[in-house]
């Protein structure tokens, strides 16, 4: 009796079991949850950003690791981004042009309209979401495989910070590719698009590519999207994978946050990247 009179005075409120909530607060118990969900993955998000921005600054250069990622990221990339780019362009300016005929009969500007939006937002956005797919996924599932065998936790034991090992090569080479791979989808949407105006609206290719409507900003734009696209996708990867846990399973729910979460972060940057971008340079 004594041992349980002192646990109860030690412990006068023990916590609520879960079946002992009330049913009209368990909304409330599931956003609290969801939001300290968050918050702790907003942080550890937010540190391994500062990590990879430190290493890629002050760390020790693998010979030939930057290489590597540049041509797993850039080179097995140009092809679904060729295709995907070169259908988008042909479908819009398709579409774009069989909604300029109901108001007028004359397409004199519908190259030089999409190549602005190509510009300025279309060819980065499209490019950065399809690379989140390829390039994300890959790099969750090469980070958690790693990180369920173990082997992230030889590097930490051996004084290796994996974010140095593992995400700084990956964030360099698509800060160098994704870039190159947008110009190479953006020429090629451009050309898919100009001969989609020639052979079914009969516009003139020299006629198509006028780019009388860009100028500085529209260039800025597009170019600040790449790097910051760049920038964001393999750091949420690299973080998906690296809070992987529970074996095989596990590696296949990072895979999934990792494309998810990089799109996600690829249109919230789109949103802000564009706002500032119509502030600076307005239309």
């Amino acid at each position: 009796m004594s041992d349980a009179n002192e646990t109860a005075a030690e412990s006068p409120n023990p916590p609520l079991a879960d079946e002992a909530i009330s049913p009209a607060l368990a909304p409330v118990r599931d956003v609290g949850a969801g939001a300290l969900e968050l918050v702790q993955a907003g942080r550890g998000l937010w540190s391994v950003f500062v990590r990879t921005l430190y290493w890629t600054f002050a760390g020790r250069r693998e010979p030939g690791a930057a290489v590597e990622q540049c041509f797993e990221i850039g080179n097995k990339s140009a092809f679904f981004i060729s295709v995907t780019l070169g259908f988008i362009g042909m479908i819009l300016v398709f579409q774009s042009a069989l909604q300029a005929l109901r108001v007028v009969p004359d397409l004199q500007m519908l190259g030089a309209t999409f190549i602005e939006i190509l510009v300025r937002d279309l060819a980065a956005s499209i490019g950065a979401l399809m690379l989140a797919t390829r390039v994300g996924a890959g790099i969750a599932a090469e980070v958690g495989s790693m990180v369920v065998t173990e082997q992230v936790d030889a590097l930490r034991m051996s004084g290796v910070d994996p974010v140095h090992y593992l995400i700084v090569p990956r964030f360099v080479a698509s800060i160098i590719m994704t870039p190159v791979l947008i110009l190479w989808g953006g020429f090629v949407s451009l050309f898919a698009g100009m001969a989609t105006a020639y052979f079914i609206f009969d516009v003139n290719p020299s006629t198509f590519l006028n780019p009388v409507l860009l100028d500085w900003g529209d260039f800025s734009i597009g170019f600040a999207k790449c790097f910051a696209y760049g920038a964001a996708i393999p750091i949420v990867s690299g973080y998906c994978g690296l809070s992987t846990h529970g074996g095989s399973e596990g590696v296949g729910w990072a895979t999934t946050r990792a494309v998810v979460n990089s799109s996600l972060a690829t249109i919230i940057l789109n949103f802000f990247i564009s706002g500032a971008g119509f502030a600076i340079f307005p239309v």
